[in-house]
This record gives C-alpha cells, sequence and structure tokens, in this order.
C-alpha cells in the first residue's frame, strides 16, 4: 500500500486516470441502469392452474385436484402443498424450500403434471404450471369509458383496437381485460321442442362443435402453383347458426332453429368494473418477467399517445393505476437525501477543519466512490430502486471516513510536523494506511454477509449488501490514490517550527478539546462506573426490542390509495356481491 501511495504522489496523472476511469464508466453505467420500485426476486412457489368448465367446486377437487396434488407431491424439495378449488378452477400451490433453484423445480412440476393429462377429465383444459413472480402483479391499470356506447361495444374496441397495440409494446407480457362483455352467439334451447323430437341437449352440443371449425384440407398441386386448401366452417352470425344441422329424424333433416333461438349476444358477466360509479372496461399490463417497470410503463404510456387518434372522438382512456409515480416519488425523494447526506457531510469537515481545500478533497470522495459503484451494479444487472439506493445513501457517511482520517492526518503533519506537503501526505498517508484498510474491511464484513443471508429476506437484501460493500471498497481506493494526490498539491505547508502548537486547535476548539479530556479523565477513574453503566444500557436493549412492534416491511408508507377486499360465503352470485 505504501508503494501505492507513494507512486500517486509522484504519478498524479496516474492517479486522477485510475479514478475518472471508475467515474466514467460508473456513470456510463448510471443511464443504463433499470428504475423499479424494489428488487425482482424469484420466490420459490410454483403455481398449477387448471379449468374445468362447469363442475362444482367439490368435483374440481376430486377430480382435478387430487390427482395434481399425488404427483405434484414427488417433486423434491417442496416445503408445502396445498390447494384451492373453485366453481370451474383447481389452484395446486406447491413452496419449495429456498435451496432449491426455482426454474429446475418448476420445470419437474410441469413434467410430473403432463404424465397424469390422460387421467384428467376429458372437458379440463390445459393445466397451466408457472412459478410465482412478483412481477405479475399490475404495473399499470387504464379504463375504457365513453358516455355513448355500451358496454358491450367498449370491450370489442378494447380487444380488438386498444389490447393488441400495447402488447406489442417493449417489455409488455399480457394486457388483460377486466369487466368486458365479449361476444358470442348465445343459442337458447326449448326443452319441450328437445323432448318432442326426442333428442337430448349433448347431441345439439356436438353438432355445434362438429360444424363450427375450420379444418385443414391439405395442399392442391398444379403444374406450377401449389394452394393450401381449407375448409371454412365458422358460424360468424345468428342466421348462420340458424340453418345447422342437428340430426336427421326420418330424412328430414332438424335444425337449430327447430330446436330454439339463437342471438348476437354477449359471453356470461363474470366481472365488473366501474369508475365512478359507471361501468367500465379496465385493461391490467404486466411486464414480462425481469423487464424494467418504468420503462414498461413510458413504453406504454407513448403507445398510448398514438392509440388515442385511433379511437372515437367519445372513448377516453383514463389511467387508474400507475407503479412509476411511487417509484419516481421515491426514488426523487431518496436523490433528494441523497444530495443533502453529501452537503451536510462536507459542511462538517469545513467545520471542524477548517480549510475550503480540505473539505474540497473529501468531498470529492463521496461522487467518486458512489458513481463508481453503479458501474458494479451494471455489471451484476442490478437496478436503481428503493434497496440499493437506500445503501448509496447510507454510505454517504461512510465513504467520506476514510478520507477525513487519511485527510486530517496529513493536515496534522502540516500544522504540528510542519513538513512539506508532499512529505506530509506521503508520512501521513503511511502511518495510518493498515488502520484504514483494518476500518474499511471490517465495514465490508458487516454489509457483505448480508447478501447472503438464507432467509427470504436475504434475496431482498441481496443488492443492498453488494452496493454498500463496493461503494466502501471504492472509498478505499480513492483515500489511497486521490487523497493523499490532492493533498499533495493543493494543501499549503504552514510557518513554524516542530512542536508548535496547531493554529486549528484554539478558540472553541481548544474549549471543546479540553472539556473531552476532562470527561475522558473523569471515566478513566471511575472504570468500574463506566462499566456497569455500559452494562446497564446493554441490557437494556432487550425489553425494549420486545417491545417493538415486528414486521416484515414498514406500514407507515402513505400512496394516497388502498385496496378493500371483501369474501363473501361460497355460492354467491356475481350481481349479490
Amino acid at each position: 500500500m505504501h508503494e501505492l501511495v507513494d507512486l500517486c504522489i509522484r504519478r498524479p496523472v496516474f492517479a486522477f486516470m485510475l479514478i475518472a476511469t471508475m467515474v466514467v464508466v460508473g456513470g456510463a453505467s448510471y443511464f443504463r441502469l433499470g428504475v423499479d420500485r424494489l428488487p425482482s426476486v424469484d420466490l420459490p412457489t410454483v403455481s398449477v392452474r387448471t379449468g374445468l368448465p362447469g363442475a362444482s367446486p367439490e368435483e374440481v377437487e376430486t377430480l382435478v385436484s387430487q390427482r395434481i396434488e399425488e404427483v405434484v407431491n414427488t417433486v423434491e424439495g417442496i416445503d408445502e402443498l396445498r390447494s384451492i378449488s373453485t366453481s370451474g378452477m383447481s389452484f395446486v400451490i406447491a413452496t419449495f424450500e429456498l435451496e432449491r433453484e426455482i426454474d429446475a423445480a418448476a420445470q419437474d412440476v410441469r413434467e410430473r403434471v403432463g404424465s397424469i393429462l390422460r387421467d384428467l377429465p376429458p372437458e379440463a383444459e390445459p393445466p397451466i404450471v408457472a412459478k410465482f413472480d412478483n412481477d405479475q402483479s399490475p404495473v399499470l391499470t387504464l379504463a375504457l369509458t365513453s358516455a355513448e356506447r355500451e358496454l358491450r361495444e367498449l370491450t370489442e374496441i378494447a380487444d380488438k383496437i386498444v389490447k393488441p397495440r400495447l402488447e406489442r409494446s417493449s417489455g409488455v407480457g399480457q394486457v388483460l381485460i377486466v369487466g368486458g362483455l365479449p361476444r358470442a352467439l348465445n343459442v337458447r334451447l326449448d326443452a319441450e321442442r328437445l323432448r318432442a323430437y326426442g333428442i337430448p341437449i349433448t347431441t345439439v352440443r356436438d353438432a355445434i362443435q362438429r360444424q363450427n371449425v375450420e379444418v385443414p384440407g391439405g395442399n392442391v398441386t398444379g403444374a406450377t402453383r401449389e394452394s393450401v386448401l381449407r375448409t371454412l366452417g365458422r358460424l360468424a352470425n345468428p342466421r348462420e347458426l340458424d340453418e345447422l344441422v342437428v340430426a336427421e329424424i326420418e330424412g328430414a333433416p332438424i335444425r337449430l332453429r327447430d330446436l330454439g333461438t339463437t342471438e348476437d349476444g354477449s359471453k356470461e358477466v363474470r366481472s365488473f368494473s366501474r369508475l365512478n360509479g359507471k361501468p367500465c372496461v379496465a385493461l391490467e399490463i404486466r411486464r414480462q418477467s425481469g423487464a424494467n417497470t418504468v420503462a414498461v410503463i413510458e413504453g406504454v404510456r407513448a403507445e398510448l399517445q398514438q392509440v388515442a387518434g385511433e379511437l372515437p372522438p367519445d372513448v377516453q382512456v383514463e389511467v387508474l393505476r400507475d407503479q412509476s409515480r411511487y417509484i419516481y416519488a421515491a426514488l426523487g425523494e431518496i436523490r433528494t437525501h441523497l444530495l443533502l447526506g453529501s452537503v451536510l457531510a462536507s459542511l462538517v469537515v469545513l467545520v471542524f477543519m477548517r480549510s475550503a481545500r480540505s473539505t474540497l478533497i473529501a468531498a470529492i470522495t463521496i461522487p467518486c466512490s458512489l458513481i463508481a459503484s453503479f458501474g458494479v451494479m451494471d455489471a451484476l444487472g442490478f437496478t436503481l430502486n428503493s434497496v440499493t439506493m437506500l445503501a448509496l445513501v447510507l454510505m454517504v457517511g461512510i465513504v467520506i471516513d476514510d478520507a477525513i482520517i487519511v485527510l486530517e492526518n496529513i493536515f496534522r503533519f502540516l500544522e504540528e510536523k510542519h513538513l512539506e506537503p508532499f512529505d506530509a501526505a506521503r508520512e501521513g498517508t503511511s502511518e495510518i494506511a493498515l488502520a484504514v484498510m483494518a476500518t474499511t474491511l471490517s465495514l465490508v464484513v458487516i454489509f457483505l454477509p448480508v447478501s447472503f443471508m438464507s432467509s427470504i429476506s436475504g434475496r431482498f437484501l441481496y443488492q443492498f449488501g453488494i452496493t454498500a460493500a463496493v461503494a466502501v471498497l471504492v472509498s478505499l481506493l480513492v483515500s489511497f490514490t486521490l487523497t493523499p494526490t490532492m493533498s499533495a498539491r493543493l494543501l499549503a505547508a504552514t510557518a513554524g517550527r516542530h512542536g508548535d502548537p496547531p493554529r486549528s486547535r484554539a478558540g472553541f476548539y481548544a474549549a471543546l478539546d479540553r472539556s473531552y479530556g476532562a470527561v475522558l479523565a473523569w471515566a478513566m477513574r471511575r472504570r468500574w462506573f463506566v462499566v456497569l453503566l455500559a452494562t446497564v444500557v446493554i441490557a437494556s436493549t432487550w425489553p425494549l426490542y420486545r417491545g417493538l412492534r415486528q414486521e416484515y416491511t414498514p406500514t407507515a408508507v402513505d400512496e394516497a390509495e388502498f385496496d378493500v377486499s371483501a369474501t363473501a360465503p361460497e355460492g354467491t352470485s356475481l350481481a349479490a356481491m
């Protein structure tokens, strides 16, 4: 370390270029870093969702949930396995141990479920296996409203115009329509007519499924051309549906119009969405796994501006929820504290050292250490989120410590020993190099293990520990390279002889020094009392700790909105809700 200090003092260009390179890389990385609310964390949970239309919860549990549970239970590393069976839908949720790699666990579950597909009811929908992802919560919620159009017409606009455009936006994983009325051709059968013709309702269902299809017919090859043959059998309107032949009785065809009526209507209402008491169509935008929240929202907003020009004049698109507002507000507040902390830390140096040049040297340490940390964050795939920004805010007071210690010792060599600036920088830094290194590495040992905690908290704090440790290590390098280099060239030698009292310790600071010396002498004369007092203070932390309310995340966060969730008794209809 002595050789590095001496090299930087003799070769200032080397010291400046070394730190400048790190700052430039960090500055360029800052603009590439994504902005997010929290770190992206893969929780060890895999879900299996299977639909069984028309089945009761008891049937879903017996025919679907139990069979899936039996095979999923054989997957290695399951900590908890539970299922939820509702009308027409089965959810099987497997929670794995933290050590289990979630992608491998999801693949194992997918293979087990695939082995029992033939054992599920024929009418069951293919199971969907997905790992739990905190990216699946909507990042943006929109509402389509119109005072002149029906809800079904709004649904068509949302499904055919708005949704396809938003899905093409970069980073968008899914656009889910809530509260809409999708178009459907409805068939209303007359039970008396079915009984009169002797036709079961399953025959009608099979006839519709069999004839309402588009079947590929292969290729038709000519001398010079080849065409694709396709049978167009999809029914587009109620008139075509009326003419569909269901069965033949004594050679006479029985058409669907003979058994009931058809209409161009909508699907069964399964969700409501209202804005200010009026029905609307809501669109929930979910991002792709790993995509940056703010980038996705900004891309969707840009796409919305183009879509707005294609919508009818009476249709409005309103933003109901936007996660980027809270992200920008939180990060803006953190940046403010980061700037204020840097300024206040520099002012403290100015108050106690009473040297503008010394303050400048110490103040440069803060941006150099923090900006250089952005390069490592970008290399490791971190984002600017509440956790990493919190680490940088906490490091403001720590990264300046090394520079202050080195600078103060150089300043002491100038004032007390009256050495030349180059000699003071060399001797002052070398004298405390080992102590500064030990202090810095002890901080790294404190922060770095936070990144490797085995709990869920460790996964959230992984970026915190790494960011804090990198900032501290960079500050150590700056204090051994840039700080002595600038001190040797900016600080001036003081007049006087070796042994003369330093001028910076006169007046108020002399009184402060005498007061502290008196308190220290009093404590040294009553060592057992001081030890007893320290023991009492340490012991008092236990009841205070027990009295604190314990929570996973702070609750005193006001985002100016709230959710209300109501669970009704089983069997409650949507209208009743």
